[in-house]
């Protein structure tokens, strides 16, 4: 620099207490979401393989769980479900009794000061493993029938908000998802449930331990005929857009870490609440290399953290949720 020595910018980083008075970007436990995977049964505790520290967990398990993270601090978590009678339609997603709607209640219930999201989808409840009805497309090969599959995703939201969701938050990538969801949701006296949208999901490889864990991987084909392309990231402003016009309260950006140019783009286009998924790959990669002695978990995962939030992400659904819950604690 031309007034070198006069100007020295190490000055401003000298000291721990300053570093924190001139900090642009912080993280707090209420910008964070918990992902919670919820099964059929009792007293199940089941690690997932692919991700170290992450569960299957039955009602019971999961409330022990979300009491856990609520005296922790955090304020929401996001439902996913996985359930033991899967067909065509992915009809136990509506199932009034299936576990997303038990564990529902029960926090609902029991912990009321937990916002519950919900996740709507039928990959996890069909037979097929993709996320909607299929039929036969143009080329003989089987693809998801997008407007059958409105009806399902409407009947599921509904049911979930009847169960005590605050919000839920449709995944399916689904022309015309949150209008069909708002209209349904409005009709059945749920006006005050809160639609959080994938809106700008894309196709990622990153998916991988999730399907894991979900037990939703497609039994043929792939997900790229609806999922986003990450090539055309043009039209994540087109996906967002298109989902707050039909009643979207907040939209999402799938997966963050990798995609941290979507999310800041959003974030200059459209002042609204904007959450991004930490999704399971990027979680799996930080474990892996942690268990390998290979870096730092809560230094990198803080770091990680912190670079979606400064890209602009309001809200942060990450699987290191209740780590970053105890470390943000300890630093207060």
């Amino acid at each position: 620099m031309a007034d070198f020595p006069t100007r020295r910018l190490r000055r401003l980083r000298s000291s721990a207490a300053l570093r924190d008075m001139l900090a642009e970007v912080t993280l707090r436990t209420e910008q964070l979401i918990a992902p919670l995977f919820v099964r059929e049964g009792s007293g199940v505790r089941r690690e997932i393989a692919s991700m170290p520290g992450q569960f299957q967990l039955s009602v019971d398990t999961a409330m022990e769980t979300v009491r856990r993270w609520s005296d922790l601090g955090l304020r929401a978590v996001l439902l996913f479900g996985i359930t033991d009678h899967k067909d065509a339609s992915g009809s136990s997603a509506w199932n009034e009794q299936a576990a997303v709607q038990r564990l529902s209640r029960r926090i609902a219930e029991e912990v009321p000061g937990m916002v519950v999201i919900t996740d709507v989808c039928l990959c996890e409840y069909t037979d097929h493993g993709h996320c909607g009805i299929l039929t036969q497309g143009p080329d003989g090969a089987p693809t998801v029938d997008n407007d059958a599959t409105l009806e399902l995703l409407a009947r599921t939201a509904v049911s979930h908000a009847r169960a005590g969701a605050g919000v839920v938050a449709p995944s399916a990538m689904m022309d015309g998802q949150v209008r069909a969801i708002r209209q349904a949701l409005d009709a059945a006296g749920f006006a005050q449930t809160a639609i959080l949208s994938y809106a700008v999901k894309f196709a990622s490889g990153l998916y991988g331990p999730f399907r894991d864990a979900a037990e939703s991987a497609p039994k043929s084909g792939d997900r790229r005929s609806y999922q986003m392309d990450w090539r055309a990231p043009r039209q994540a402003a087109l996906e967002a857009a298109a989902d707050l016009d039909e009643g979207a309260d907040m939209i999402m950006v799938k997966p963050a870490g990798t995609y941290l140019d979507v999310i800041a783009e959003l974030r200059r286009r459209f002042d609204v609440p904007l959450a991004a998924y930490h999704v399971s790959g990027e979680y799996a990669m930080v474990k892996a290399a942690a268990a390998a002695g290979w870096l730092d978990e809560r230094t990198v995962a803080v770091e990680l953290t912190g670079a979606i939030r400064r890209a602009g992400a309001d809200l942060i659904i990450t699987y290191f949720a209740e780590s970053l819950a105890r470390w943000l604690g300890e630093a207060s």
